[in-house]
């Protein structure tokens, strides 16, 4: 492994309930299973592909349908990796992106070529696959699109009930397609933050890009500025009186004193 990247594997079959393969089973049968544009910011892959086909079983199904996994995420897991990692790990408070299922059917399925938002990722593998579906991180942070990153790159084999701990956010990585059409591959995916890098970190696009949240404007009363982020998330910061100015001209009102835009 190259300086800088490394992963922890646990062998948590134990952990996992008896009937943990009829539950995953049949929550995986309910994927969303399409053509996933591009991710905005962490998106590693060729100039020429603008989407990439994949499953997801969605945080609200895999609340809904494995209650056991969450509970895992939140307490055995993270006890497990807090005695190997640097710091104190927390679980995201937000549910839409704490645990989700990936799910890949046949050979013309993979993952994307990105890098992650979060410091640690926790991936537990519910299938296994000697060939094909491989887990591949580039060892150049520089690296991109497929080709560029099976130049030179760590390779993890999926295992069943095998959980990978690493930080993905400089190395990028994806999952290589399966090698028969009859193949199935699924996981958990989950996310996790720490102190030095908390969850306040994750960039609004991403979320606006996932999950349609709305664009934001900030006013800042120290500096008399609105800060507002645009649709593709860029930044203009804007005179608190002139935003004022031109929002009574538009109500045909007089400036009123310094508001908190929503």
């Amino acid at each position: 492994m190259a300086p800088g990247f490394r992963w922890i594997t646990l062998d948590v079959n134990d952990l996992l309930p008896h009937y943990w393969r009829q539950d995953v089973m049949a929550a995986s049968r309910a994927a969303d299973c399409r053509d996933f544009p591009c991710t905005p910011v962490l998106s590693r892959e060729a100039p020429e592909v603008r989407s990439i086909p994949r499953g997801r079983v969605h945080s609200h199904q895999v609340r809904q349908h494995l209650p056991w996994l969450v509970d895992l995420y939140l307490h055995p897991f993270i006890q497990l990796i807090s005695e190997a990692w640097q710091e104190p790990v927390v679980p995201a408070t937000d549910d839409r992106y704490s645990v989700v299922l990936n799910v890949q059917r046949g050979r013309s399925m993979r993952f994307e070529c990105h890098v992650d938002s979060n410091p640690l990722s926790g991936l537990l593998f519910f299938t296994d696959h000697p060939q094909g579906g491989e887990l591949c991180f580039a060892r150049s942070p520089a690296a991109s699109g497929m080709a560029g990153i099976d130049e030179d790159c760590s390779v993890i084999h999926p295992q069943t009930g095998h959980l990978v701990f690493f930080d993905g956010r400089t190395h990028p990585h994806y999952a290589r397609p399966l090698r028969a059409d009859t193949d199935v591959r699924v996981l958990a995916a989950m996310n996790y933050y720490t102190k030095s890098f908390p969850e306040s970190t994750r960039p609004q696009r991403l979320n606006r890009h996932l999950y349609g949240d709305p664009v934001l404007s900030v006013y800042s009363r120290l500096k008399g500025v609105f800060v507002r982020t645009g649709a593709r998330g860029d930044s203009a910061v804007v005179p608190a009186d002139r935003r004022r100015s031109a929002e009574a001209d538009r109500r045909g009102n007089p400036p009123a004193g310094p508001t908190i835009a929503s």
